[in-house]
């Protein structure tokens, strides 16, 4: 009998327990300010993005969104940090795509983007476009890629670092071409831009968002998005296919995570106010002044992005594995 009575209480503990985790789904945000990881420095392309995402998200989930910055090993420390926090609405992450290149440039990686976390939805992609030093002799990126077949050996294609953006554009623009150039990893965007733009290296392939200035200033020598289609903030730039190199398509996608055993109602909610934000006229003006694309509101879905971010590890890890870099 008493046998009989433990057993009750403990099924009536356990229905307790997941009747408070439902109420506090149902209730949720309840006015609690929610933590958004960036993995990256403040002021960087990716925090552009979540800042003007949260402003608006703010208003559609209900409650206040709070930005942390914490850089480091690629996005992979702040990544880390969300895996490993309590699973109820409160700690999302904001990561680029870095969350599909990471598997393949760190081999103790510490968790995994497909299992360690629920998906909530994609959030806006920021184009690529292959520029050039304005002393660079071809006028066009048909003539370009014979140029560089040509003079190889004495070209450099700059980078802002191991597993950067610019980085992994760099990689498959050298497997299409099948051609290797020399190239020169800084730390970090501005300083290789400095030197692009004072002719120290040749060629650089990177995000609208950190090169738009430049690209409206005429500053520097833009040879073709790394696209299917045309940017919309820079549509006198043709694409790579245009101009005879179909298939080179890189795009920074951004999205937003939340730890696994986040109840499905919370990430519902997520979700919901996610698809209002990246449909709201403000987020994609905001994104369209950064030379990026608020994605649309069927792509802001833990399926669309589960589905997306599946394809783009499979897509990266060959071409990693082949150029035999390690980011750690």
């Amino acid at each position: 009998m008493k046998r009989v009575a433990m057993h009750i209480a403990a099924a009536l503990a356990v229905a307790g327990v997941g009747a408070f985790t439902g109420a506090q789904a149902q209730e949720y945000p309840g006015g609690k300010p929610v933590q958004a990881v960036v993995p990256f420095a403040a002021g960087g392309p990716t925090d552009k993005v979540a800042r003007e995402l949260t402003m608006i998200m703010s208003k559609h989930l209900g409650t206040t969104i709070v930005i942390e910055n914490l850089g480091g090993a690629g996005g992979t420390i702040g990544a880390k940090k969300v895996a490993q926090s309590k699973g109820d609405g409160y700690t999302i992450l904001i990561h680029h795509i870095g969350m599909s290149t990471a598997p393949a440039l760190y081999r103790n990686l510490g968790f995994d983007p497909l299992k360690d976390f629920e998906m909530v939805g994609e959030v806006a992609d920021v184009p690529m476009v292959m520029v050039g030093n304005k002393q660079l002799p071809p006028a066009t990126f048909k003539d370009l890629i014979p140029y560089i077949k040509a003079n190889a050996a004495k070209l450099s294609l700059a980078n802002a670092g191991i597993g950067s953006a610019s980085h992994l554009c760099g990689l498959l623009f050298q497997s299409a071409i099948q051609t290797e150039l020399t190239t020169v990893p800084y730390k970090g965007t501005a300083p290789a831009l400095t030197d692009i733009l004072g002719g120290q290296v040749n060629l650089m392939c990177d995000q609208t968002t950190n090169i738009a200035g430049q690209l409206k200033a005429g500053a520097l020598k833009p040879y073709a998005a790394m696209q299917s289609r045309r940017v919309e903030a820079f549509k006198d730039i043709p694409t790579a296919a245009e101009q005879g190199l179909p298939g080179v398509e890189v795009k920074i996608w951004h999205a937003m995570y939340a730890p696994k055993g986040t109840p499905k109602p919370i990430i519902d909610k997520l979700s919901a106010a996610l698809q209002k934000s990246v449909q709201d006229p403000t987020f994609r003006a905001k994104m369209a002044e950064l030379g990026a694309e608020a994605v649309p509101a069927q792509r802001a879905t833990p399926d669309s992005l589960r589905t997306f971010l599946t394809s783009e590890i499979n897509k990266w890890t060959p071409v990693i594995k082949k150029a035999g870099v390690y980011a750690d």
